[in-house]
């Protein structure tokens, strides 16, 4: 259980972040919302949570900004006293080929993906080093480990998040902080669901388990890297992908 803890998920007004905020908030945590698009999308997660008893509130910040993510994590220790949680979800793609990528295409994906889990990671390591605990959890992708054509952006910014997991986990591990990092594989989405049956029967043959996952499979294996049970791993990369990628 997470009752007492403060968690902030990163991009969690849809998909994988929506689900982790949910599940963290059933645990008992009290989950700030992070979004830099629709308010809305974020306030019917809110009432998502309050209307299962549970605790939340948004903050809208662009984490590819240093000071304004230093601002909301202000904000949070201002407000909860504490941070005991942080999972850095927020993402965006571009995908095209390499010869059709376009500076801004490369620039923006690395910003969103990579910067903003360093910043969030320096602004907020900060209390939790006051603390001396505290629990990080990063969202990376099975592209960040296998590439894949069409994303030399995305799959960069990804490993770049594999690499900062290890890097921040040796600085910050003394003191009592975890520092993790889940790798999805194919997550059953809004981004999948546009997909042809031909593109998802593909994609099926190269899984071992043959089916696609689920945002709760996702939530799931953050929510147990931020629990006491993980208190001594750190350092890794947790893939939950269906077998897909096996290095």
């Amino acid at each position: 259980m997470l009752t007492g803890k403060v968690a902030l998920v990163t991009g969690a007004s849809r998909g994988i972040g929506r689900q982790i905020a949910k599940t963290l908030a059933g645990l008992g945590a009290t989950v700030i919302i992070n979004y830099n698009g629709s308010a809305d999308a974020a306030a019917k997660v809110q009432e998502e949570i309050t209307g299962e008893g549970g605790a939340a509130a948004c903050y809208q910040c662009n984490v590819a900004d240093h000071d304004q993510v230093k601002e909301m994590v202000t904000w949070i220790v201002k407000t909860y006293k504490s941070l005991d949680i942080l999972v850095n979800n927020a993402g965006i793609t571009k995908d095209t080929l390499m010869m059709a990528m376009s500076e801004d295409d490369f620039d923006s994906v690395v910003n969103i993906n990579l910067k903003g889990t360093f910043n969030c990671i320096k602004h907020a390591s900060r209390q939790m080093l006051r603390q001396k605990s505290g629990r990080i959890v990063n969202i990376s992708s099975v592209v960040g480990r296998a590439g894949n054509a069409g994303q030399a952006n995305y799959a960069a910014s990804k490993a770049g998040v594999i690499g900062l997991t290890m890097s921040a986990a040796k600085e910050l591990g003394s003191r009592g902080i975890t520092v993790n990092a889940v790798a999805p594989g194919f997550i059953a989405t809004e981004m999948t669901d546009v997909l042809s049956d031909k593109q998802k029967e593909m994609i099926l043959k190269n899984i071992p388990l043959q089916t696609l996952g689920s945002t709760q499979d996702v939530a799931n294996a953050v929510a147990f890297l931020v629990s006491e049970e993980a208190r001594y791993i750190t350092g890794q990369t947790l893939s939950v992908d269906g077998g897909l990628y096996m290095g």
